[in-house]
């Protein structure tokens, strides 16, 4: 298939080359030219051809069945105008894919603007981060069946597909999809896979932040606040590495935390200002709308908030796993 990439970051790039690696062909832009020119230079060769803006993206798609542009630039203002202007540039049968991390109610109303055109729009929640070249990508879209079904090669490339993980038992019945098996899924209608992204970005607020504060209480345990003999000073890393091996709380995150304490066990090249970059709050707003509790999530993204005005070692743990998984550098 030949696929239209714009914003080539640090997922945006490697999704780009990942589809030349399985033999699809990608026309991308980025809005700074030598970024463009460096990830035609990763790509499989002749699989890949920068362009310098939208209007040459789109003109070189011409002849496909449908011309399939993804869209892979930060939530907001940025991706709004560049979803608008290909509106404008695309005609009926075309296909518009934002895989970053939008707002879900921004994909409805896109969704129904670009329909009027005779245009799909389809939502991508994409997890992997920058570790998703080599592992593939774990994503769950919305979307009409007729669009999502004809893009379905270029997905099954970027999931990670089966791997080692053991089969579920009794998945074997006709209602579930064996897409999930494979790391990705058609959730729904439009705005249904950044909805269920955004559940998946607060669960994993959650998850970090009960590793961060069970380590930040185990790296205390010698503090001079307690008497003596009720002091252990306890190795975390060595800790993080134990429990990677058949521990109930293995996991990614955990994998993460791990690496960074055996690299630096006081974390003292992080500061433990701890960003957040919007699905927490939207998970949130869900959870208030839906009349649903959500205790653990909304006190992991409020410490996120409390992170900026005073660190913790359970902070920098944090900083740690995100940088790891998503490449997220601390704000200076």
């Amino acid at each position: 298939m030949r696929i239209g990439i714009v914003g080539l970051g640090r997922m945006g790039g490697n999704i780009a080359v990942r589809l030349t690696r399985h033999g699809h062909n990608v026309v991308v832009h980025d809005r700074t030219e030598t970024v463009t020119h460096a990830v035609v230079a990763r790509a499989e060769a002749e699989h890949a051809t920068g362009v310098s803006s939208l209007e040459a993206l789109v003109k070189n798609l011409e002849g496909e069945t449908h011309r399939v542009i993804w869209v892979m630039l930060p939530a907001g203002a940025i991706t709004e105008a560049c979803i608008k202007e290909l509106g404008n540039l695309l005609s009926c049968g075309d296909i518009i894919i934002d895989g970053g991390n939008t707002y879900y109610k921004d994909d409805i109303r896109r969704a129904e603007a670009l329909a009027l055109k005779g245009i799909s729009y389809i939502d991508v929640g994409t997890s992997g981060g920058i570790w998703g070249l080599e592992r593939g990508y774990c994503m769950m879209y919305g979307g009409p069946k007729n669009a999502t079904e004809y893009i379905d090669p270029i997905l099954a490339a970027l999931a990670p597909g089966k791997g080692d993980i053991p089969l579920t038992p009794n998945r074997n019945v006709t209602d579930l999809d064996p897409r999930a098996e494979q790391g990705y899924l058609h959730c729904g209608p439009p705005g249904s896979g950044h909805f269920v992204k955004m559940v998946h970005n607060g669960i994993e607020y959650g998850m970090m932040q009960a590793f961060a504060e069970g380590f930040d209480i185990m790296k205390s345990k010698n503090s001079p606040l307690l008497a003596q003999s009720d002091r252990f000073d306890l190795n975390v890393a060595n800790i993080a590495e134990v429990w990677r091996r058949g521990s109930v709380v293995s996991s990614w995150v955990l994998d993460l935390t791990a690496e960074a304490l055996a690299k630096s066990g006081e974390l003292t090249e992080f500061s433990g200002e701890v960003s957040d970059s919007g699905e927490g709050r939207w998970t949130i707003e869900a959870a208030i709308e839906e009349d649903v509790p959500a205790p653990v999530m909304t006190a992991a993204l409020f410490t996120r908030f409390r992170s900026r005005s005073g660190n913790s070692f359970g902070e920098k743990i944090l900083s740690a796993q995100r940088l790891g998984f998503g490449g997220h550098v601390e704000p200076k």
